[in-house]
């Protein structure tokens, strides 16, 4: 049996503390300045993953340095989020030794060479453990390095900009990731566009746009069963098993990448999974952060989102905080918030003497299991 990568952190906050169902880092410092992270289990095993790495981005000590900042939210499972929480900064930083520095080519391969590897893994458990092949994670991804801030996102999580106005000083939301979930039209479109032939592409089903009537996001890592033929088969699920087969991938893993210069203005970034955004706007996640204090404003953010959660199902706060895992799915998703504060001396000059950090969401320094494919 796998174990799950999630495990609660020992007492401290060196790597974090646990208070039940949630796991919180209030704040730490990276390269370019602080960060604070939490994250809340709803499912009954955590499938949201995440990770946070600053000092250096490549294999070689003279390389490059800078932040790294990964969210990934798992479906089906906890295996894809856990297997790209191991193996997806050890790729980029394969890649960028092999490529001598950052670039949008490089953390395209990252992605790509982890799918691969993901696969692999799938193809050598298919018979013993065939539901691996439903299995999937979405991967938003940031790097700050030199001044710029590259996003990379395959799924529906999100990353949000505060900008402050220079006149007035007031904080905007700049919504700096692409989405891929049916629900939204050019989605919808895209997917159509790509299987001209296939009339079921996207299916209105409950009052929700999924891909083939059975998932709303169109990219990601894993998934294999809407990716390779063979595994869209006996021994898996009948739930998942597609009535015809199919010639090419349904969904892809290839990300949205963009790059930004930072700005003077920039002021911090709020990296989640699609949970927080179920309940907060861009602008009212922005405000919280901007108006309290930076140690626990991640934790904020989260108690923010389950207000919210309990309002629309017309309970009060404190009951819901005594619904256990599981049941505690039925009102909200896993959670998972890193934000990451920007220290406008420091973002052009390179972190030569900063401590390097990594930092796990659930407080996880090492692997629990045995997915890290390539050592860093």
């Amino acid at each position: 049996m796998i174990k799950p990568c999630w495990k609660p952190s020992v007492e401290g906050d060196v790597n974090g503390r646990v208070d039940g169902l949630l796991w919180r880092k209030d704040l730490g410092h990276h390269a370019h300045g602080e960060f604070s992270m939490a994250v809340i289990q709803a499912n009954n095993l955590l499938e949201d993953q995440s990770q946070l790495e600053s000092g250096p981005l490549s294999s070689s000590e003279s390389g490059p340095r800078g932040t790294f900042v990964g969210v990934y939210d798992g479906h089906g499972g906890t295996e894809a989020s856990c297997f790209v929480n191991d193996n997806l900064f050890g790729n980029l930083k394969r890649y960028t030794s092999e490529h001598q520095g950052i670039s949008e080519t490089v953390i395209r391969k990252a992605f790509m060479a982890t799918e691969k590897d993901f696969l692999s893994l799938v193809k050598k458990q298919w018979l013993s453990k065939p539901q691996i092949a439903s299995a999937g994670s979405c991967c938003l991804v940031g790097v700050i390095y030199n001044g710029l801030l590259y996003v990379a996102n395959a799924g529906d999580s999100r990353v949000v900009l505060a900008r402050a106005e220079r006149a007035t000083r007031e904080v905007t939301a700049i919504q700096l990731s692409d989405e891929h979930n049916a629900s939204i039209k050019s989605v919808r479109e895209e997917l159509q566009a790509m299987h001209p032939h296939d009339l079921d592409i996207v299916v209105l089903k409950h009052r929700v746009w999924r891909v083939k009537g059975l998932i709303q996001v169109s990219r990601s890592i894993g998934d294999a069963y809407l990716k390779r033929a063979e595994f869209n088969r006996e021994p898996l699920l009948p739930r998942f098993r597609l009535p015809e087969p199919f010639l090419k991938p349904i969904l892809s893993s290839e990300p949205s990448i963009s790059v930004h210069k930072l700005r003077p203005e920039d002021q911090f970034l709020i990296f989640a999974s699609d949970g927080l955004w179920e309940h907060l706007s861009n602008q009212e996640a922005v405000q919280i952060v901007d108006n309290y204090p930076r140690n626990g404003v991640a934790r904020r953010l989260l108690k923010a989102a389950l207000r919210e959660a309990a309002k629309k199902r017309e309970m009060r706060y404190s009951d819901l905080k005594k619904v256990d895992k599981g049941v505690r799915r039925h009102f909200h998703d896993d959670i998972t918030v890193v934000v990451v504060f920007i220290d406008q001396h420091s973002i052009n000059r390179s972190p030569l003497h900063t401590s390097p950090i990594s930092i796990r969401g659930g407080g996880v320094l090492a692997p629990a299991n045995s997915y890290r494919l390539h050592s860093t």
